[in-house]
This record gives structure tokens, C-alpha cells and sequence, in this order.
């Protein structure tokens, strides 16, 4: 019987301040990499808690998000050592922009976050080697030409929020 296919679902926060994004620069094991404030939904919480919270951790920043600007979804292929099948990654993300608010001076940073930067668009597609996931540069454009939608487009039904789960 074949395993059921679940793609990582994601989150990513698009934060822009006077022509600039806020961006994270991590450890990855490609090195160092540029990417949204972004990670991977936890169990009882829906993707708009899920990036308020992964953007704190990764900036030390407060984030809400007040609309959705995309899902996304990207696949790649990451070698095992001493395998000669790599293991086969597909992401969902789920990308919001909203308010950034105060940052909470002196909090740790994610591990693997090494610091934030605020780049303008071009600086962001000059560097392009250096993102970790080609959907940085895919949310940043998709912000700056507009899309935005509701958040109430997506419901999270009660039993996400159960703890027995």
C-alpha cells in the first residue's frame, strides 16, 4: 500500500515598510539563506496564528495578519546522504500581509536565525542565489502587484482547537 501523500504546510508573513520587506537571514544546510519570516503550522492552531506566531519567534516582532496574499505551493528535492533517492518535499504556503507591531526588545531569536534585514525589492532580486524558497520572490511580486484576500476565505473548523487531538 502506498503512504498518503501530506505536503508540509507553511506560513509566511510579507511585511513591507517604506519600500522594504522584512525578511530573516538563516542557518540552513546549503548555508546562509534569506527568507519571509515563515515556518510550518503547528497542531491547534489555524495559518493566521500560526504566522503571527512564527513571525515573533523569527523577527521579534508582533504581526497581524490582515489579508491573504496567496497560497503557494513549491516542490523540491533534497539529497540524503547515502541514499540515491532524495527525499521529496512539497510545501503549501499559506502567505499574509498585515500590521507589524512593536518588537519585543530582547527576545531570542528562532534557532538558526541569525538576524533580520530590510531589503528593497530590487536588493531582494539581486540576491535571488541566496533565497531559501523560490516563493519568496513569487509572494514579495504577487504583494506589490496587488493580490490580497480576505482571510475570512479560510475557516478552521472547531476540531483543529481540540486538545485530544
Amino acid at each position: 500500500m502506498n503512504p498518503r501523500w501530506k505536503p508540509s504546510v507553511t506560513v509566511a508573513a510579507i511585511i513591507e515598510r517604506e519600500g522594504r520587506f522584512l525578511l530573516v537571514e538563516e542557518h540552513t544546510q546549503d548555508g546562509l539563506r534569506l527568507n519571509n519570516p515563515a515556518g510550518h503550522l503547528d497542531p491547534g492552531e489555524n495559518p493566521i496564528q500560526g504566522c503571527a506566531r512564527e513571525t515573533l519567534e523569527e523577527t521579534a516582532f508582533h504581526f497581524t495578519p490582515q489579508a491573504l496574499v496567496g497560497i503557494y505551493m513549491s516542490r523540491f528535492e533534497k539529497p540524503v546522504p547515502g541514499q540515491d533517492i532524495p527525499l521529496d518535499i512539497t510545501y503549501l504556503r499559506f502567505a499574509f500581509c498585515g500590521s507589524l507591531g512593536e518588537e519585543m526588545v530582547g527576545q531570542a531569536l528562532d534557532e538558526g536565525i541569525v538576524r533580520t534585514l530590510w531589503l528593497t525589492p530590487d536588493e531582494i532580486r539581486a540576491c535571488a542565489h541566496l533565497h531559501r524558497s523560490p516563493l519568496l520572490l513569487t509572494c514579495m511580486d504577487d504583494y506589490l502587484a496587488g493580490k490580497r484576500y480576505p482571510v475570512d476565505l479560510l475557516t478552521t473548523d472547531p476540531s483543529v482547537y481540540d486538545a485530544r487531538a
